[in-house]
């Protein structure tokens, strides 16, 4: 696994520049999932690539550790919009993706861990270009509840769990951006309540990756960067916070188009990366 581009003893994240551009950067991608209801790590990874110079598999690492805390940040936030026992009485739907997103996790990150780098570098731009279409689809009214028989709905929820957990687990994202359109096609559940419930699985989901990371000999970029980690993460929690208030002045139309431009771009210069 190659390193990242900076020698340890000159990181970009020890320089006082450099960790004021990890908040602004992070304001901009907090910025950018906030107006559309998410943390934003699937804008964050190509910039930890492209402009902050971490290798693949560091940067998803690096990703995983910045989308846990944004995760746990924003519970309390969520809770207070959707009360916990509304939550809680959707277990069923939690316990069905879990019992998939849990082993796709672990797999999934047992997977970036013995990748060549440029494979995951090319794994990374599909997977982007995969999330792409996902938001498109979503967000333009194109995906509609299904009616499915119990039976077929849990080998459904099953499944959808097990490739949404292996995706986060490669990305080093939460998942809500696949979660959420999930639990609405599968559960027919109401979309405020959706993403209550994708970050119910989500925590748990990410936690198991984030320990199959913990074995890899890449893991000790988190210790190497702390200042950089944290810095970025506030900067995203921020920006998450300035893209919701964004929404009464940004029209709803234009903002879709552009996000899945930029996530295209970005893949585009993550599968080119060297």
């Amino acid at each position: 696994m190659s390193e990242p581009v900076f020698p340890a003893t000159s990181h970009p994240a020890t320089t006082s520049r450099s960790l004021t551009a990890a908040i602004l950067a992070g304001v901009s991608v907090g910025a950018l999932g906030g107006l559309i209801g998410l943390g934003g790590a699937e804008f964050r990874l190509p910039l930890l690539i492209a402009v902050f110079g971490f290798a693949a598999l560091q940067a998803v690492i690096v990703n995983k550790a910045m989308s846990l805390i944004v995760v746990l940040t924003a519970l309390p936030a969520r809770l207070i919009a959707v009360p916990f026992s509304e939550v809680a009485a959707q277990w069923t739907i939690i316990a069905n993706l879990l019992a998939g997103s849990l082993a796709g996790a672990w797999i999934g990150a047992t997977w970036a861990t013995r990748m060549r780098s440029a494979t995951l570098y090319r794994i990374l731009a599909v997977l982007l270009v995969v999330i792409a279409a996902a938001l498109a689809a979503f967000h333009l009214n194109t995906v509609e509840p299904l009616a499915l028989p119990p039976a077929i709905q849990l080998i459904a929820g099953l499944i959808a769990g097990a490739l949404i957990g292996v995706v986060a687990a490669l990305m080093g994202v939460a998942g809500g951006e696949l979660l959420i359109p999930t639990i609405v096609l599968l559960y027919g559940i109401d979309i405020k309540l959706a993403g209550s419930l994708s970050l119910a699985v989500s925590l748990p989901t990410m936690l198991v990756a984030f320990a199959r990371y913990s074995q890899d000999a890449s893991f000790h970029i988190l210790n190497a960067n702390k200042a950089f980690v944290l810095t970025m993460a506030v900067g995203s929690i921020l920006g998450t916070l300035l893209g919701a208030a964004l929404l009464t002045v940004i029209p709803s139309g234009a903002i879709v188009p552009a996000l899945v431009l930029i996530l295209l771009v970005s893949a585009a210069k993550v599968w080119a990366h060297r």
